[in-house]
């Protein structure tokens, strides 16, 4: 087939090369100037644990009922928050507190399930292809309290269910495996995940973009798609009355995919979440991590990229012009409570705010759109690296008239 693939971000680029390999013909679009330019640029890095990532899935890191106004909100409201994105955080803090009461969503172990298998996915195209994007295995999920402990005991034990090596650590085990934590913090008890994993998102992309081109996909970047037709499937670009025509379209445009959706008739709640990286030189290997910690309670991860150290958190709606300063400040102490003098931070730090498109139960959307010729592959919030080869190769396989190798129900246009 013809296939028309719109965003080159992580999804975008994984979903090419996939149905590349198939044997179809696709052309990308892409708004920016290269892959992997808006949420795919910096973000944490983290591929696995799934579901102790610290935005995976409402409430799958513990209870929800932390404020949503003031310094300490778990989701800021900024100024330009809508009444849809209202709308969308009373769905995601209701689903959100069902998990902390205990009553666990399909939703969980459906993004658990999937999330497995595109790690499986990922590493046999880094095998195929070579490829090494700064990983590095192992993480540890870091509690400050008992209470925290116990607030995750209905995702723990999904977890186990599902296979998932898991180890129940106190304060001395946890430094044994990081080392480079702060003794002085006060730290719980942890969870310490051996094949948890992190690498560089977007170094992957580029290098899968790569690999893509060599299988003949086309990469229109600078392009910025207009319009969605379908009967017949095709795409208007800027500029460009006539829609080129297509016999397939396959929608990857993160939180530009709401706004292409709704001439159609297709409305899903869709937000745009926005978090924080902040990426600073290495400084010192003692007292820095070797993989990924996340710090439950604060919501934000510390990774160890090549010889950096990127720190993940935040999570705003609505659009605000400047960077959030207590965030940031918030983020700079958990960096330096965990690994002090780990990081170069007199050099400066490089901030960067990147959106996240998230339905409120936390799954994407995959599969056909309801639409002749248009399929989906969006939504997927925080979890978009760890689950975009798993995504790619469902799709694929569905375009292909093929029964995928992991269970999508949960993932339908239907369920909204």
């Amino acid at each position: 087939m013809k296939i028309a693939i719109v965003g080159a971000g992580i999804v975008g680029v994984t979903t090419a090369y996939e149905l590349a390999r198939d044997g179809h013909a696709v052309t990308v679009f892409e708004r920016r100037a290269s892959a992997a330019e808006e949420s795919s640029f910096a973000n944490a890095g983290l591929l696995a644990p799934g579901l102790l990532r610290p935005w995976a899935a409402p409430g799958a890191l513990g209870p929800a009922r932390a404020p949503l106004l003031g310094r300490q909100a778990l989701v800021r409201i900024a100024s330009g928050a809508t009444r849809a994105d209202l709308a969308w955080l009373w769905r995601w803090r209701r689903n959100a507190l069902q998990t902390s009461k205990g009553v666990l969503p399909p939703a969980l172990a459906a993004l658990e399930q999937l999330a497995r298998y595109s790690h499986r996915r990922l590493h046999q195209t880094l095998e195929t292809l070579q490829l090494d994007p700064e990983t590095r295995r192992g993480g540890l999920v870091l509690l400050r309290s008992e209470a925290e402990h116990a607030a995750l005991a209905p995702v723990l034990q999904l977890l186990r269910d599902a296979g998932v090596a898991l180890h129940e650590l106190d304060a001395e085990a946890a430094r044994t495996i990081e080392p480079g934590l702060c003794p002085q913090t006060p730290l719980a008890c942890a969870l310490h995940l051996p094949g948890g994993e992190l690498g560089n998102c977007r170094l992957f992309a580029l290098m899968l973009r790569q690999a893509a081109q060599a299988l003949g996909v086309e990469f229109m970047f600078g392009t910025t798609v207009r319009q969605l037709h379908t009967a017949p499937a095709g795409v208007e670009l800027a500029g460009d009355t006539r829609p080129q025509r297509f016999d397939a379209i396959v929608l990857c445009a993160g939180g530009a995919s709401a706004e292409l959706l709704r001439p159609l008739g297709l409305r899903l709640p869709l937000a745009q979440l926005h978090g924080y990286t902040m990426s600073t030189p290495l400084r010192d290997e003692l007292h820095a991590p070797l993989a990924s910690v996340v710090d439950a309670s604060q919501r934000i991860s510390i990774t160890r990229l090549g010889q950096r150290i990127r720190v993940a958190g935040g999570a705003e709606l609505g659009h605000c012009a400047t960077h959030h300063q207590p965030t940031l400040e918030r983020m700079y102490q958990v960096l330096t409570g965990w690994f002090p003098g780990g990081a170069q931070l007199s050099a400066g730090a490089q901030v960067w705010r990147g959106s996240r498109a998230m339905l409120p139960d936390g799954l994407p959307v995959l599969g056909l759109s309801g639409q002749p010729g248009l399929w989906l592959n969006i939504g997927h919030g925080d979890s978009g690296w760890a689950l975009a080869s798993g995504c790619a190769r469902v799709l694929s396989d569905l375009m292909a008239q093929r029964t995928p190798e992991v269970d999508h129900g949960a993932l339908t246009m239907g369920r909204w």
